[in-house]
């Protein structure tokens, strides 16, 4: 369960963090172009990224219980547990889900975007290329 999570977190991380990156490419390379570092001309698209990818997970701990019984506590339930137990354990994965996915948006993009630029800092021709 929990790396399932993270891998779609960190999916559509890092899907949105190159399409912001094409989509803001102009505005990217005249922040270069003014003496940015790499780091400061990308950080707004690295902050919507992991905002992106933390979206889903987010939403699922709004919800939890109101909208949809998880799975493990409501096994428990019907093996006989305490229900106030059952919840504790369920809030304690998916504080672990919800943790993961933060962890692994915020390490991937943070290691993704360095790719994003040559060896001068400049953005690569592959993010200046519209997708097809």
């Amino acid at each position: 369960m929990i790396l399932g999570n993270s891998m779609n977190g960190i999916a559509l991380s890092l899907d949105r963090l190159y399409s912001e990156a094409r989509s803001r490419s102009a505005e990217i390379e005249a922040m270069l172009t003014f003496g940015a570092t790499p780091w400061e001309a990308i950080r707004s698209s690295v902050q919507e990224a992991v905002r992106a990818g933390m979206t889903p997970t987010i939403n699922s701990l709004m919800v939890v219980g109101l909208v949809s019984l998880p799975g493990m506590m409501t096994g428990q339930i019907l093996g006989g547990a305490d229900p106030s137990e059952a919840v504790r354990y369920q809030i304690v994965v998916m504080l672990m889900i919800a943790a993961a996915v933060a962890i692994g948006c915020l390490i991937l993009v943070g290691l993704s975007y360095k790719k994003l630029f040559n060896e001068d800092g400049a953005l690569q021709p592959f993010v200046l290329q519209s997708k097809k």
